[in-house]
């Protein structure tokens, strides 16, 4: 099973690099790398994650890092990366592309 990122997930993790490396640069790389390792591993167990309290939808599941949630869509074949944000935050359904 391949791990597929979506156009928004890496959109987002740009954001959270370019946020992250105003205060400190190596942190905003490494977090970033470390955020990119936990949604590929997704791939070994799909069913890892919680299914998403926002959309209650067993196929859109998220795993935690840090303070941030990874969203993401299991199919047989294929995981697919949705968004990554802060945890804090609700997770509205327009901004994923479902």
């Amino acid at each position: 099973m391949n791990v597929v990122w979506s156009s928004e997930a890496l959109g987002k993790l740009d954001e959270i690099e370019r946020f992250i490396a105003q205060d400190n640069p190596e942190r905003a790389f490494a977090f970033t790398e470390l955020l990119l390792e936990k949604g590929d591993s997704i791939a070994q167990f799909p069913e890892m994650g919680r299914v998403v309290p926002e959309l209650s939808r067993p196929d859109i599941r998220e795993i935690l890092v840090g303070n941030y949630r990874i969203v993401y869509r299991a199919n047989p074949t294929q995981v697919v990366i949705l968004t990554v944000f802060e945890g804090h935050r609700v997770l509205r359904s327009e901004a994923l592309d479902l």
